[in-house]
């Protein structure tokens, strides 16, 4: 069985490949009605783990704490990572663990699928296209060990774009040609890429991305509001709980889903957070108001893309649950007209193209490109400076999955009895090569250049100094980056005949645990 899973942010889409076919796959909730989606939820009931259905069906228990959208704290995360819910703290990675696991059991027993415990099950898994390494990761590492094959990553507006040029292709038999914009507004996360779609042949030229705006954002906003208009103050609103936040959030979703373009009002009712708050009736018009600065944001990346471009963009694909929102619609519009085209699957385009991708009879071949400049710090100029030495550029196509890996090196002389690597990403670099927009900082690697080091387990108590060595040695770094953007690096000391392999990430344990559900700070706008 071979699956495509949109791992969403507030919900888990998943199509099938069926001869052909990319069925969205139907969960049973637990009052037995069928769903297009299985919900991205972590809940602790006292000291008991429950995901999916059972921390949604948790919702009106007073002794559960619900987590919302846990994957958004993935970009500042590692395997490590711990996550405070109710005042316990758990790994990060044991709960997206335990959410995939949840996910595989309902595929199995409680799904549309007809599949059984002994089949193999294959995804292909979409991720943001500004997602890091760290991000990537994680995501593969969960589904494994909850079971999955995992075939490969792929971003998922260039999934959105395989679902876009199947539909061109059967309605032109077979002969699409488009230059597509994908507008990918999620509920964690807002991605555009710019593809070349033509036959079974789709080329990613670029991609932007805003990693923290989403739907979430939105119902931020009309919290902000309900707040405001119930003269509920910051005193308050910071003496709500995890389970309360999550309450008031839910609320706010569903009030925003609820609008339509005639909409002029609505109501959010405080009191499902706390007992005794009021309801309050805010003008929609207030909350596009407040809201536009997002929207902007997201139209700033799509003209940064559009000007990019050597010839003209065809098509606006627009996807994403949050982009049903009536101010999208009409934003992108005024601004692009007659281009913009909505999908018909918005809440499973990405999960239905994971699929045709999976499928190997469907005959796409999709390039791939680095969505990041990924690089490491290195002294210069004799230990005077630190420059940044960029490894695999953005914009640097991937390999096919059949492809042999990405391959770089680095051959130097040591001037240290240890190597010290200080691995990052950038979204973007200054003209002089600096780092700059949105930058990962990845946990260090201790190489021992010394010989007489070779065989200690742990250099991290050894001070890192220049050293006389006598005879120099030859250091080489070979840098491998596969078809889903995981890189990594051996290390030799060519002179003395040892190696080590690393796989790069992020694994350092934070100094305080990730607290979800919290009021979320304010971001500084991206500006066009």
């Amino acid at each position: 069985m071979r699956l495509g899973i949109d791992f969403g942010t507030t919900r888990i889409v998943v199509a099938a490949v069926d001869r052909g076919n990319y069925p969205v796959v139907c969960f049973d909730t637990p009052q037995g009605e069928p769903r297009e989606w299985f919900p991205s939820l972590v809940a602790v009931r006292r000291s008991e783990l429950l995901f999916g259905w059972d921390a949604w069906h948790a919702q009106e228990d007073p002794d559960a704490t619900i987590v919302r959208s846990l994957k958004r704290h993935l970009q500042d995360a590692g395997p490590l990572t711990r996550v405070e819910i109710a005042g316990q703290a758990f790994p990060m990675l044991d709960l997206l663990t335990g959410l995939c696991a949840a996910l595989r059991l309902a595929l199995l027993h409680k799904s549309s699928l007809r599949t059984s415990e002994g089949d193999p099950i294959e995804v292909h898994l979409g991720v943001p296209a500004n997602a890091n390494g760290n991000q990537r990761f994680l995501t593969v590492e969960a589904f494994q060990r909850a079971g999955f094959r995992v075939l490969g990553l792929l971003n998922e507006p260039s999934a959105a774009s395989v679902e876009y040029g199947h539909g061109l292709r059967v309605a032109r038999n077979g002969k699409p040609k488009d230059r597509v914009l994908v507008y990918d507004l999620g509920g964690g996360t807002f991605d555009a890429s710019l593809v070349d779609v033509e036959a079974g042949r789709h080329v990613v030229l670029a991609s932007e991305g805003i990693p923290s705006l989403g739907g979430d954002d939105f119902d931020d906003v009309l919290a902000d509001l309900a707040f405001e208009g119930a003269g509920i103050g910051p005193d308050d609103q910071a003496s709500l709980t995890q389970a309360e936040w999550f309450r008031l959030y839910e609320e706010c979703r569903l009030r925003k889903e609820s609008l339509h373009p005639n909409t002029r009002k609505l109501s959010v009712d405080l009191e499902a957070a706390r007992e005794g708050w009021p309801t309050v009736v805010i003008p929609v018009a207030d909350f596009y108001r407040r809201a536009q600065p997002l929207v902007d944001e997201t139209l700033n990346a799509v003209a940064d893309l559009i000007a990019s471009s050597d010839r003209e963009v065809e098509c606006l694909y627009v996807t994403g649950g949050a982009s049903d929102l009536p101010i999208i619609a009409r934003e992108l519009r005024d601004r692009y007209g007659r281009r913009v085209r909505r999908s018909s699957y918005p809440h499973s385009a990405t999960a239905i193209g994971l699929a045709i991708q999976s499928d190997a009879d469907a005959g796409y071949l999709l390039r791939e490109r680095f969505t990041r400049n990924f690089g490491v710090w290195r002294e210069a100029e004799g230990g005077r400076t630190i420059i940044f030495d960029p490894l695999f550029l953005k914009g640097t196509p991937l390999p096919g999955e059949n492809e042999p890996p990405l391959a770089v090196g680095r051959t130097y002389y040591a001037a240290h009895n240890i190597g010290h690597f200080r691995y990052l990403e950038c979204s973007h670099t200054t003209p002089e090569g600096r780092p700059a927009g949105e930058i990962t900082v990845w946990d260090d690697i201790l190489f021992p250049f010394d010989p007489a080091l070779s065989q200690v387990p742990s250099l991290a108590n050894i001070p890192v100094t220049r050293y006389d060595w006598g005879p120099a040695h030859e250091i080489e770094e070979q840098y491998r980056c596969d078809a889903g953007g995981a890189v990594t690096v051996t290390i030799f000391n060519r002179t003395a005949g040892y190696h080590r392999v690393y796989r790069l990430g992020r694994w350092a344990v934070p100094e305080a645990p990730l607290v979800p559900g919290r009021k979320r700070a304010r971001r500084a706008p991206r500006k066009s």
